[in-house]
């Protein structure tokens, strides 16, 4: 028999680097939201990639940046903890934005950090070879990359010879999860985090960030089904309208979406209730944080 093995890797980057459709590659379906919207991941996602005799906890962490609010705060705090104990720190950088100000306070916190620290640079489908060349060098005498890695996140380019290396890396042990299951997070928090990815993609600009969506009911039907109940919560009252648009359109058509893909995703018929509700000062609430999957941090 195989002997079985079974590590974490924390994938951390910049925010809009590549990082949830990254792990969703490796796990071979969708397990974390992914956005155009920078700072789309708000609480450390699990995805759980197999290969072979190996079980790798991914964790996808919010993209670390310079923290104002608490609700930043308490983002930047969960990426750090979840690159805490793990067995590979996977460092993902867009070499097309580059976002330096906010990669470099990242090489400066890695590069006297334990753990076996591998660079991946992201969107070889669309970058020319020289400069990415380059930027790998020059990144790699910041900080001591044990393994360097092209791939393309989106279409999958590079991403099997990664796997295969990080696998490698993991050491012998048992499985912490059923072989069948992909992700830790609940599947009332992933119902939620769908739907507040039908909102950004469908508002983009129009919506700030500061939007949440909170679960309210998460219940089986006698007849199979499921009925979940949401709420879009808004910081400003203004923001009301723009969610809900023309006669309801807006929130009718982010409902049939989310719907749709909750549907599929779960193997069963899903009717989703979204109500919006005008809170102001929502990050500062407690309750809020813990429903996301967050830390308070003062």
């Amino acid at each position: 028999m195989t002997t079985q093995k079974c590590g974490v890797v924390a994938v951390i980057g910049a925010p809009n680097a590549g990082k949830s459709t990254l792990v969703n590659q490796l796990v071979g379906q969708k397990v974390a939201i992914t956005s155009a919207k920078a700072q789309t991941t708000r609480a450390r996602m699990l995805g759980i990639a197999l290969h072979g005799p190996v079980q790798m906890i991914l964790v996808d962490t919010p993209g670390i940046f310079a923290p104002r609010r608490r609700l930043d705060r308490a983002m930047v705090s969960a990426a750090w903890e979840g690159a805490e104990s793990a067995d590979a720190v996977l460092l993902l950088v867009d070499p097309v934005k580059q976002r330096r100000h906010e990669l470099e306070p990242l090489l400066e916190a890695l590069k006297d950090r334990p753990e076996r620290k591998i660079l991946v640079l992201n969107k070889v489908d669309v970058s020319k070879k020289e400069p990415l060349l380059a930027l790998a060098q020059e990144l790699s005498q910041k900080v001591d990359f044990a393994e360097i890695f092209f791939v393309s996140a989106l279409t999958g380019e590079g991403v099997p010879e990664m796997k295969d290396a990080l696998a490698q890396l993991m050491p012998e042990g048992p499985w912490m999860y059923p072989e069948d299951q992909v992700s830790d997070a609940s599947e009332r928090l992933l119902a939620a985090e769908i739907t507040r990815e039908q909102l950004y993609r469908q508002l983009h600009e129009e919506l700030p960030y500061d939007s949440a969506v909170r679960p309210e009911l998460y219940q089986h039907r006698p007849d199979g089904s499921l009925e979940i109940h949401q709420q879009i919560v808004v910081a400003r009252e203004s923001q009301r309208p723009i969610v809900l648009g023309k006669g309801g359109q807006r929130i009718k058509a982010i409902g049939e979406a989310a719907r749709k893909e909750l549907s599929d995703l779960l193997g069963v018929k899903v009717h989703l209730f979204l109500h919006v509700k005008h809170a102001e000062g929502w990050s500062e609430d407690k309750e809020m944080f813990e429903e996301m999957g967050l830390d308070w941090v003062k």
